[in-house]
């Protein structure tokens, strides 16, 4: 595996838009043998939590003094609260695992983790549930790319 494509399967498992979904298929599609794919996406993707909770405890603070920063803050956690808030409620933890396992868009890591913040959840639980989510994901995303092969792309992303 190139360097290269080492990198890329790594950005694209930390970003929001194509998580998991994106990552394994990518390196797949240059290469790399399905285990390896999914576990360094599942790997990066597990590393979310801690990302989105340092943002939220330094960056968020200075940022949300900026007028269009809040304005764009608030609009997306009112959007992933109204997401999130029912279910997260009523399955606690488990939901949130779930929620983050569900391998579509808007339901990863990034959804699950700012959503557990925003509900007010303990922080360690819900990173915990979260990696539990991409691992689940990561599983059920291997196995379709693993079916499917490089097919798989049309289902998760667009042509590259």
């Amino acid at each position: 595996m190139s360097l290269s494509t080492l990198l890329m399967t790594a950005l694209f498992s930390v970003l929001p838009i194509s998580e998991l979904r994106g990552a394994i298929p990518y390196a797949v599609i240059r290469g790399v043998g399905i285990l390896p794919a999914t576990l360094i996406s599942i790997f990066f993707n597990a590393l979310v939590p801690f990302i989105v909770y340092l943002f939220l405890s330094t960056f968020h603070k200075l940022l949300y003094k900026w007028k269009t920063y809040k304005s764009f803050f608030d609009r997306t956690v009112e959007k992933t609260q109204k997401k999130v808030h029912e279910k997260i409620e009523k399955y606690g933890y488990w939901g949130l695992m779930i929620f983050v396992a569900v391998p579509l868009p808007m339901t990863g890591a990034w959804t699950g983790t700012l959503g557990a913040w925003v509900l007010g959840m303990d922080k360690k639980k819900a990173t915990l549930a979260t990696i539990g989510g991409v691992v689940i994901a990561g599983i059920v995303v291997g196995a379709l790319v693993g079916i499917l092969g490089t097919g798989a792309k049309t289902i998760f992303f667009k042509s590259m």
